[in-house]
């Protein structure tokens, strides 16, 4: 899509959208680079308050994805004109501001527009030492890989759709998506320099697709333990009846490049695929940095997981799922 765009040359540009990353840096004189992000999307859960505060951690992600501190944030919104009303439009700013001053982000203004379907989201920007920017660019064979988040929203949010999932099991998936990243973007970040080689939050594209993207952009292929993949509660029995369409999109495009073991039951196969809004990091290190870099994220109450390996690059294969 962006193909025909003509290229700035600036060499203050340290990370732009040709490598796929979830944000951008730019190198500021005077002091730290800037790291700059926007993301937004339609309500996945009914509760206003709780999208509000969705949306803003999914946006805040990207920053800490790439190693950056975000700053400051600047609101935007599609409402409808005959919509829900003012009070639910006032709990989905309010959760988004809760969530903004939880993680020390100042809200300095937005914009908002007329649409048919409500939308919400932010831009970003933070502080990053462009000595120590992350990248799904930099993955190196040997790297283990480590997941932060359980996987399964996407099934979970399409299931409570049509009354087919609990409500604990949909708390569990709030819960889930309204954890901010910080702690486990310190943790990362308490790590000698280099002991982290890439870094990329799981979204949209679910764990196969942005493992598709860090192993393309590093040339290298990713090699996850089915097995391993931590998953929320009632994601995988309900995984065969509510496929997102984001999941199937998912499928049509990085397929191709993906290798599924005969041994893998089929709705293990599509949390693989399941789109997440607001995921974890997907982090990978050196071995011998591995056991500090989990200690630090139990430390700070995340349950992550070793969920796969980095080999070396396989042709036409990017991911397997053994």
């Amino acid at each position: 899509m962006l193909g025909d765009i003509p290229l700035i040359a600036d060499d203050r540009v340290l990370v732009d959208f040709r490598t796929g990353d979830d944000a951008g840096v730019y190198r500021w004189d005077g002091g730290p680079a800037l790291v700059q992000t926007v993301d937004f999307f339609t309500p996945i859960v009914d509760d206003p308050y709780a999208y509000g505060q969705i949306a803003a951690a999914n946006a805040l992600s990207d920053v800490y994805a790439m190693g950056g501190v975000p700053r400051t944030a600047l609101a935007i919104a599609a409402l409808p004109k005959d919509g829900p009303g003012a009070d639910v439009y006032k709990q989905i700013f309010q959760g988004g501001f809760d969530k903004l001053r939880e993680a020390g982000v100042a809200l300095l203004g937005g914009h908002t527009v007329s649409d048919q379907e409500i939308k919400f989201g932010y831009a970003v920007t933070g502080a990053i030492d462009e000595a120590r920017v992350l990248t799904n660019a930099a993955a190196r064979v040997g790297d283990r890989l480590i997941l932060t988040k359980p996987l399964g929203t996407g099934i979970l949010a399409t299931a409570g759709k049509f009354q087919r999932a609990s409500e604990t099991q949909l708390a569990g998936a709030i819960a889930s998506m309204v954890r901010l990243n910080r702690d486990a973007a310190r943790a990362a970040a308490a790590l000698p320099r280099g002991a982290v080689s890439a870094c990329t939050d799981v979204t949209g594209f679910g764990l196969v697709g942005h493992g598709s993207s860090m192993a393309a952009a590093s040339r290298v292929t990713l090699v996850f333990d089915a097995s391993a993949l931590p998953i929320l509660d009632g994601a995988l029995d309900l995984a065969m009846g509510n496929l997102p369409g984001g999941g199937r999109t998912n499928e049509e495009h990085f397929g191709a490049g993906v290798m599924v073991a005969p041994g893998v039951a089929e709705p293990l196969r599509r949390v693989a695929f399941d789109p997440q809004t607001s995921g974890g990091l997907l982090l990978a290190v050196s071995p011998d940095a591995e056991p500090a870099l989990l200690e630090g994220l139990r430390a700070a109450g995340i349950e992550a997981a070793r969920v796969g390996v980095v080999e070396a690059q396989q042709p036409t294969v990017r991911v397997r799922l053994a």
